[in-house]
């Protein structure tokens, strides 16, 4: 069973549990969308979907000074929230990231360009809404476990 700290938030959870639901129906086996939930609950460590949120419910929200982890355009970063803002009406934050070791955010091997602090707008699932081209988002951030 996970820690607090190391678990999405109840947004991401239900979020996976779609993606879950989605490709089990691409697969010709389609799920309830409870049995997706509890099987999210499962592979997190947890007996059922009650239990799980209720240990992500009480998940520390990302607060400046924080100790951090994600992943940035692909790459996995250590790091701390140096700055954190709301950003219009929807629930979308502005964050700024100073990261441990710089991120390489190119995937080229002929030229690198490295990242020491980025910026960022993310929504209530502590993600970026804008995607790469493979479909992930540009940032997505947590807590360090």
């Amino acid at each position: 069973m996970q820690t607090n700290s190391a678990l999405p938030s109840v947004a991401q959870l239900k979020a996976e549990a779609r993606l879950l639901r989605k490709h089990s129906a691409a697969k010709g086996q389609p799920i309830p969308h409870s049995t997706a939930l509890e099987r999210i609950a499962h592979y997190y460590g947890f007996r059922d979907w009650n239990t799980l949120h209720a240990r992500a419910s009480n998940a520390p929200e990302l607060q400046v000074g924080m100790r951090v982890e994600g992943r940035y355009l692909g790459q996995p970063f250590t790091g701390y929230v140096h700055g954190l803002a709301a950003c219009g009406s929807n629930g979308h934050r502005r964050i700024t990231l100073q990261f441990d070791t710089p991120v390489d955010v190119v995937q080229f091997d002929s030229f690198s360009s490295w990242r020491h602090r980025v910026s960022a707008v993310i929504n209530a699932d502590d993600r970026s809404p804008q995607k790469t081209s493979n479909g992930l988002p540009h940032l997505t951030v947590s807590p360090q476990a």
